[in-house]
């Protein structure tokens, strides 16, 4: 007798054209429609609700090839840390440059080595000693106790907290403006008190940093532009 294992659902689904483009499938039982989005690192990717056939969501993303392809075609090129690039720290444009150690030195940034994992490392410091500060301060706010801070190169989401008080954030966080930094960092901690995305949870994070929807809106157009930086 044959068994048959039961057919897996595709992963990913190839756009033909000129490129091709390659939207990830992805199920989500939080889901409750079909949508089509494209991540901070230039990847599509359609999710569905678990109800809903892995044929109709491939419908659907071919339904939104036009629409998909001029939101690709729009985001910026691909950014290189090397001699001569302006990397944003903190919001402020730091011209790379060659030296003998690696460090922030007024308006330039001194890289000894591989410019790219020199320009990483500082990111990583700075985003680590200000999330940590700013933490630590808004924790004290709130009574509530986290740790430990993580660092990431996420995609889909700049920070995250779990049950037990773990923190992560993207360290390319490290280059937007202090301000977007603090509002994500307020998110988070706001989660140690709750978690979930209800009415209170925004009110605690509206105490804690009252122009959250202004910097929400800011740091999600400014993502692209910090994620097309390509540190290897």
């Amino acid at each position: 007798m044959t068994r048959h294992s039961p057919r897996r659902a595709p992963k990913a689904l190839i756009l033909s054209g000129e490129p091709p483009v390659e939207v990830m499938l992805r199920v989500d039982a939080r889901a409750r429609r079909i949508t089509l989005r494209i991540g901070a690192d230039g990847r599509a990717a359609v999710t569905r609700p678990p109800w809903v056939p892995a044929e109709e969501a491939a419908r659907f993303a071919r339904s939104r090839e036009g629409w998909l392809r001029e939101r690709l075609d729009a985001r910026p090129p691909r950014l290189r840390p090397g001699p001569g690039a302006a990397l944003p720290v903190e919001g402020a444009p730091r011209a790379i440059v060659p030296g003998p150690r690696t460090a922030l030195e007024g308006g330039r940034l001194l890289v000894a080595g591989d410019p790219a994992a020199a320009a990483r490392a500082v990111l990583r410091q700075v985003a680590r000693d200000r999330l940590t500060a700013e933490c630590d301060r808004l924790a004290a706010v709130l009574g509530v106790s986290w740790g430990p801070l993580a660092l990431r190169d996420t995609r889909s989401r700049w920070g995250s907290c779990t049950e037990g008080g773990r923190l992560m954030f993207s360290w390319r966080l490290a280059m937007a403006p202090p301000r977007l930094l603090r509002y994500v960092a307020a998110h988070e901690v706001a989660h140690l008190r709750r978690m979930d995305h209800s009415p209170a949870f925004w009110r605690l994070v509206e105490g804690l940093h009252p122009l959250w929807r202004e910097d929400r809106a800011a740091l999600h157009a400014l993502g692209p532009a910090l994620h097309a930086w390509d540190f290897g």
